[in-house]
């Protein structure tokens, strides 16, 4: 029989499942699971990494109970263990922001550059269904996956090309993958500069469905 102390035990599994998040490209990797069940080569693309690489990751995470696997044919498709993920990386996002002297540098110099108004709470935007347009700017596929309900998909990079099909006599409520995603701040920049009134949500996709609130999934609007 073992004589290591039991708390002790615990402390070492958990430090593993911490040392497990203790790289960039895994953080990358979860905020795309985040979104939906990925395959590695999907995941590979999106993160800009080899294949061999990215699985390399995903496998260390999955022996960490982090995110879990299946198999359908010859592909291999990983999802987030549970949603309870999403709130150890809030945890660590949380204190990174008020510890961290760089990341305060980088939001500020940033994403309050861009955008320095209150963002729209969640709550917020229930009440106000019908009143505004919910723009998810996320790639199409990750719109697929999973989606607010109503919200019209127009990706980023679509945008200037498709203004012309947002009604300017609502107000928008943009969302992408998470409360730091780089595609709604230029959206909600974008769309200012064009004299649409515009604000982000104070989260993204996955923080909706994690708070149990209504998704649709497919192509939608």
């Amino acid at each position: 029989m073992s004589s290591i102390n039991p708390k002790r035990a615990l402390f070492i599994e958990f430090a593993g499942v911490a040392k497990c998040l203790a790289h960039a490209h895994r953080l990358e990797l979860l905020e795309q699971l985040a979104q939906g069940e990925r395959s590695v080569e999907i995941l590979a693309e999106k993160t800009g990494l080899s294949i061999a690489n990215a699985s390399q990751h995903l496998q260390q995470m999955r022996r960490s109970g982090i995110i879990s696997a299946r198999r359908d044919g010859k592909f291999v498709f990983y999802r987030l263990a549970d949603e309870s993920v999403l709130d150890l990386l809030a945890a660590l996002r949380r204190i990174a922001e008020r510890n961290s002297a760089e990341v305060e540098r980088v939001v500020r110099t940033y994403f309050h550059d861009r955008d320095s108004l209150e963002a729209v709470s969640r709550d917020e935007l229930l009440t106000r269904a019908g009143f505004v347009t919910v723009l998810d700017v996320r790639p199409r596929d990750e719109f697929e996956l999973g989606h607010l309900p109503g919200a019209v998909n127009i990706p980023l990079r679509d945008l200037e090309a498709r203004l012309a099909e947002i009604d300017p006599s609502h107000e928008i409520v943009a969302y992408c993958r998470g409360p730091y995603c780089v595609l709604s701040y230029e959206a909600v920049a974008a769309l200012r500069t064009k004299g649409f009134k515009a604000r982000r949500l104070e989260d993204g996709f996955p923080e909706w469905r994690a708070a149990g609130l209504p998704v649709e999934t497919g192509l939608g609007h």
